[in-house]
């Protein structure tokens, strides 16, 4: 039952009673009779109200609670001139002021949050409460695109731990997961933050330093060595002897070695001198054509032929010509040297992007050599130095292109550029 109701209740029932007792105590006396009913007429308008007064500032109340259940936080009341009621009112406005404030800056924190993950550089990674990936911005979208596998080794990855992976053998990024408190419960989240630069740099920083000093050893040694081996071969008395031809062939041999051994040193001196990037304008498609040219000759007597797809049209871009050149020769040099005998490579130009492909029907990358394509002096050939693919990295990323090396079917490969 309602507080209204059992007030109106009590009241009916007191008022009827003294109505009753006035008409038997004043029975035979009608003037003081008619006086008590006056007087029971003006208790029950005063009664009411009273009822009015008490009553209404319940009900503004209970609206007050309507409207805070429904979030609505304009609903304020204007005084009564009672000071009791008055001082209620008066907290309740402050209350739905204060409550006003915080909501706005709520939802302002919460755009700006929303904003700043939407726009963010980092790759952020939102789970349920169930540890399910729920939401990824632009960013964290775009990796997980490109490395769809990578979504179970995040979900694995302890709360508070990190740790650094490396997708595809070229993009580095460092993982971090914590967590946060979602009403009440504890949801996670992770960061993906790419440090391929910085990895690279210090990379860099250590093999050019190794290089230097071996290159400065050889060629203190090497040049007088030969220097020394070239004025014995000069002197023709010490030759008069048929007995010296082998030594004199054996010192020959020397010399040559030490030739490959001084073009091997400048092989690794070229990855640390590599010039800064000169853009211009130049044609794609040219460019490409003529390092086909170039190549061609060496895969056909592999028996692997090209097949180009590039289009009537000049893609121009903005590039260093003779880097971007380089680049292309040692992606199609990896390429056929892949195949090893008996292939196809096809070359697809799509100036739209733009973006270059480079289709080989090669063997494919093994999984245990994905990761370390792209590390200096890595190689899975049985001679070769691991600087190739190292070389191509450094030209590309300084152009600032996008690049990948997938095998994305049996005996398909692709290695694609973006010419952004």
């Amino acid at each position: 039952m309602k507080l209204k109701v059992k007030y109106i209740l009590f009241i009916s029932a007191l008022l009827a009673i003294c109505l009753v007792l006035s008409y038997f105590i004043f029975e035979e006396q009608k003037m003081l009779f008619i006086l008590s009913e006056v007087l029971i007429i003006g208790c029950a308008v005063l009664a009411i109200k009273l009822y009015k007064q008490l009553i209404q500032p319940l009900t503004n109340l209970q609206q007050g609670i309507t409207a805070i259940k429904d979030q609505d936080f304009n609903v304020k009341f204007r005084s009564t001139g009672q000071p009791e009621v008055d001082e209620l009112v008066e907290v309740y406005n402050r209350m739905i002021d204060a409550l006003r404030v915080e909501r706005t800056m709520q939802q302002e924190q919460h755009f700006f949050l929303e904003k700043l993950i939407q726009t963010s550089p980092t790759a952020i990674i939102i789970m349920d409460f169930d540890g399910n990936l729920k939401q990824t911005n632009p960013k964290a979208a775009e990796i997980l695109k490109s490395a769809p596998a990578l979504e179970s080794e995040l979900s694995a990855l302890d709360t508070g731990a990190s740790k650094v992976i490396r997708i595809d053998g070229l993009r580095t990024y460092k993982i971090q997961k914590s967590k946060f408190i979602d009403t009440g419960f504890e949801r996670r989240f992770i960061m993906m933050e790419e440090v391929t630069a910085e990895i690279f740099e210090a990379e860099k920083n250590v093999y050019s330093k190794v290089i230097r000093m071996m290159a400065h050893e050889v060629n203190n040694t090497v040049g007088p060595v030969n220097s020394i081996i070239a004025s014995a071969l000069a002197s023709k008395d010490m030759w008069r002897n048929p007995d010296a031809e082998l030594l004199r062939q054996a010192l020959q041999v020397a010399i040559d070695r030490n030739q490959n051994l001084n073009h091997f040193m400048r092989n690794f001196a070229d990855l640390v001198k590599l010039p800064p990037v000169n853009k211009q304008q130049v044609d794609i498609t040219a460019i490409t054509k003529s390092v086909v040219s170039l190549v061609q000759f060496t895969a056909q007597a592999r028996n692997i032929d090209f097949e180009l797809d590039l289009g009537e049209t000049p893609c121009l871009v903005l590039a260093d010509a003779q880097q971007f050149e380089q680049a292309l020769i040692n992606v199609l040099k990896n390429a056929y040297e892949s195949i090893g005998q008996d292939g196809k490579i096809k070359l697809v130009l799509d100036p739209a992007i733009p973006e270059l492909k480079i289709i080989d029907n090669g063997p494919g990358i093994p999984e245990t050599d994905r990761d370390l394509l792209f590390s200096p002096f890595y190689s899975t050939k049985k001679d070769g130095q691991g600087i190739g693919l190292t070389l191509v990295r450094e030209i590309l990323l300084n152009h600032g292109f996008d690049f990948s090396l997938k095998t994305i079917a049996p005996n398909q490969t692709v290695f694609s550029i973006k010419l952004h």
